[in-house]
């Protein structure tokens, strides 16, 4: 009996959720920067007869007590973050915006933003029959196909990562996806055939598919050749929310959508925005990690929120075009930090899919900035291992 865990329709998205500064009761240190409530425990038992100095002593501490706790409150920062969420890419987005003094964010942010996306989801999805990238992969030609510049360039970084990756990472890949039932079709929970995993590889190459940036255009020399960008339409969006923010004069905001975030500058109270690294159990929601980021985006991919299990085998959504079936269960996930999302998206999956030696070989030759999440032999544990380049972002457990 197959057992479906996923929710997530996006073939290709990452599966590990960062969330702005969550604490861990057991493994996560006090920070002094963070309120912390404090709990009064009783000094003596109930029955117990104080003295008058008693009394007046434990009056003192009380009070002492209630003086710092009011301190405390007095002198922590308001939070001057102005929120904003919604739906987007079979996922959520939110905005957290934190204007200059003085001023305030337009009424109309969230509209514009919304707007944005629903922009770029009509250009890039492949669950929308009408979308930009629908219509060019059901288009036949073999000649250059005018397109507009956003999905140039996302094609074009796509291009980027399944070349450095050697095809270990491939734009191409959807009809290996859709076969295995994470595309926008319906999900069997089955494995395919032999012979239908031969004839959908013959599908798949990226080498097959050109990019063109002036006039922008696409040009695929096999006309059934079907081009997925889940892996990055997500990265995208968030670059393109960075810079909407920006131009409304707001310099210091975090934005996400599904596992990918983008930030800068500080947060509602003054303090580098700190986020969470989800530890890759399915089913669960825990702390991996905390990171400071910085002026940063970070991505990461996993396999252990849309996969199907058949067999005592969890068979995943990142699919291996050189061989037609899910990655190996290697690697939990991979969390990338860059400046641009859309880089670090694609980086994340590329990485993942080439598995844990080539994938941290390949970040090592290219300096990215990358922690893997191993698991161990019981399934239940893990291991990290980052590159040099992750370091300076990694808050102590």
């Amino acid at each position: 009996m197959a057992r479906r865990l996923s929710v997530v329709p996006d073939s290709a998205a990452p599966a590990t959720l960062l969330w702005p500064f969550a604490r861990r009761r057991a493994k996560v240190k006090p920070r002094r920067d963070a309120f912390y409530p404090v709990s009064f425990a009783p000094l003596a038992p109930a029955n117990f007869a104080l003295s008058s100095i008693g009394r007046r002593s434990l009056r003192f501490v009380f009070v002492l007590s209630i003086c710092a706790l009011l301190a405390a409150c007095e002198f922590e920062p308001p939070d001057r973050t102005v929120r904003f969420t919604g739906s987007t890419m079979g996922t959520t987005y939110e905005l957290k915006l934190v204007p200059p003094p003085g001023q305030t964010v337009p009424t109309d942010f969230n509209r514009q933003a919304a707007a944005l996306l629903a922009g770029i989801n009509q250009k890039m999805s492949t669950y929308d029959p009408e979308s930009e990238l629908s219509r060019f992969n059901r288009n036949p030609s073999t000649d250059w196909v005018a397109v507009s510049p956003e999905l140039r360039e996302v094609v074009a970084a796509g291009l980027r990562a399944s070349e450095w990756t050697g095809g270990a990472f491939d734009i191409t890949v959807g009809p290996l996806v859709n076969l295995w039932g994470f595309g926008p079709e319906p999900h069997q929970d089955r494995i395919p055939s032999e012979d239908a995993i031969r004839q959908a590889r013959e599908r798949v190459g990226f080498r097959r598919l050109r990019a063109r940036a002036e006039p922008p255009a696409l040009k695929k020399d096999r006309p059934d050749l079907y081009v997925d960008l889940s892996a990055l339409a997500k990265g995208y969006g968030v670059d393109r929310l960075a810079e909407l923010v920006e131009a409304s004069g707001i310099g210091n905001y975090l934005v996400a959508i599904g596992g990918d975030l983008r930030a800068k500058g500080h947060n509602g109270k003054g303090r580098p925005w700190t986020v969470a690294i989800e530890r890759p159990t399915p089913g669960q929601r825990a702390v991996e990690r905390l990171l400071k980021i910085g002026d940063h985006a970070v991505s990461t991919a996993g396999d252990y929120r849309n996969f199907f299990e058949r067999d005592g085998r969890r068979y995943s959504h990142v699919i291996d075009p050189r061989t037609g079936w899910p990655v190996p269960q290697t690697v939990a996930s991979v969390t990338v930090i860059d400046r641009r999302d859309l880089d670090a998206d694609a980086a994340d999956t590329a990485l993942m899919a080439a598995g844990e030696e080539a994938g941290f070989r390949l970040a090592r030759e290219r300096h990215i900035a990358a922690l893997f999440i191993l698991p161990d032999a019981d399934g239940r544990t893990f291991r990290e291992r980052h590159t040099p380049e992750f370091e300076p972002f990694l808050l102590p457990p």
